[in-house]
């Protein structure tokens, strides 16, 4: 089992080259996170008018920061987030019928009540419009940017296309604009590059967007996987307080994720674990530096 684990982990990379697996407003939404007063450290939460999710301080430079768990002392808390991928060029799979979403997925966690973070390509918003706007609009979950044609941001990059830099913040605005387009309300200024990928570089490039960057520090595991108990224990095995779990929200990839979830949710409420929103857990991180782990 512990091959089997290692092996998933080093397959799936966030599986970014995958289509519709993976691994958050347009430029009027973004406007919600606001930089850091100067004085605040990179590691620090900047605090948030009420109603608007917090988001880091700036890192070193101004660059875009990194936000990848929350600190061990916000207690049984962890976040499930889920990579809804579609590569700009991936219409004519869609049109063939190859299925990109995964609504029963999301008709689980809202039956287990689970709170969650869907990060989502702006091309898998407008294929899928009617379901971006029910997740956007249900107070369970929150939608964060996925770029909006899942290439890389940096290369290589799982064998992704590579966005040249002055596309960069342009292509995370028009994800914003989807979203927005689709009637998406619950949507907040963190963004996943796609494959998990970046440089300085990159970061440098989206400091004008104003977003905040989410890594993950457990890896689900479920690209292509095809035993959604792996998937589990894979999951069951990482999580710690304050853990960031990266998982995907597409069938024709990632096809057991929903079964897996069925028990990594009752198991992890045995061990005393809350679900929370990535909002909810970087709310929690305070002057924490642990927190920025770029």
């Amino acid at each position: 089992m512990i091959t089997f684990v290692r092996n998933v982990s080093l397959a799936v990379a966030l599986c970014a080259v995958l289509a519709g697996c993976g691994g958050t407003s347009g430029s009027g939404t973004s406007g919600g996170a606001r930089p850091a007063a100067p004085e605040r450290p990179a590691g620090a939460a900047a605090p948030s008018p009420a109603g608007t999710p917090p988001a880091m301080a700036p890192g070193p430079g101004g660059l875009t920061p990194v936000f990848a768990r929350g600190p061990a002392t916000a207690g049984k808390t962890v976040a499930l987030t889920f990579d809804a991928d579609m590569t700009a060029d991936q219409g004519p799979r869609a049109a063939r019928g190859e299925r990109f979403d995964n609504p029963a997925l999301i008709d689980t966690l809202r039956r287990l009540k689970v709170d969650a973070t869907v990060f989502m390509t702006g091309r898998w918003a407008e294929e899928y419009p009617d379901q971006a706007r029910a997740i956007g609009n249900d107070p369970r979950f929150e939608i964060a940017n996925h770029s909006y044609s899942h290439h890389a941001f940096k290369a290589p990059c799982y064998g992704l296309p590579t966005l040249a830099r002055p596309d960069m913040a342009a292509d995370v605005r028009r994800a914003f604009d989807a979203f927005r387009t689709a009637g998406a309300r619950n949507v907040v200024p963190y963004f996943r590059f796609p494959g998990g990928c970046h440089d300085d570089e990159a970061l440098r490039a989206l400091a004008t967007t104003r977003v905040t960057a989410v890594q993950w520090d457990v890896v689900g595991g479920d690209a292509f996987a095809t035993d959604a108990d792996a998937v589990a224990e894979q999951v069951l095995a990482g999580v710690t307080p304050g853990s960031l779990v990266v998982l995907h929200c597409t069938r024709s990839a990632a096809p057991v994720t929903e079964r897996a979830i069925r028990r990594i949710v009752p198991e992890l409420r045995e061990r005393g674990y809350r679900f929370v929103k990535v909002s909810e857990l970087m709310a929690t991180t305070g002057r924490d530096p642990r927190a920025d782990l770029r």
